[in-house]
């Protein structure tokens, strides 16, 4: 079965928004100008690093890319996920 190109193209985009928006929000919390706002920052980062692990599956799941190549790639955002869940709940005490 032929793939549609439209459809890589369209989860390549959403993967791209996604993992750089969690880099530009980390960024925006170190620079927080409180402690409230460095916790709501650090948690969209959090949702949009959730984001990005749910493309990557996607993009295996739909062999729009084999799974073998993004098998690090997705445990490392799965990593990700987790550290910055734990900075949340340690900011929020």
């Amino acid at each position: 079965m032929d793939r549609d190109p439209g459809i890589s193209r369209t989860l390549a985009n959403q993967l791209l928004r996604s993992g750089t928006s969690v880099g530009a929000n980390v960024e925006e919390a170190q620079a927080g100008q409180s402690k409230n706002d460095f916790i709501a920052k650090m948690y969209i980062a959090c949702k949009e690093a959730r984001e990005t692990h749910y493309w990557l599956r996607l993009l295996a799941d739909t062999a729009t890319v084999t799974p073998e190549r993004l098998t690090d790639l997705t445990e490392e955002s799965r990593q990700l996920v987790a550290i910055l869940t734990s900075i949340v709940k340690k900011a929020r005490g």
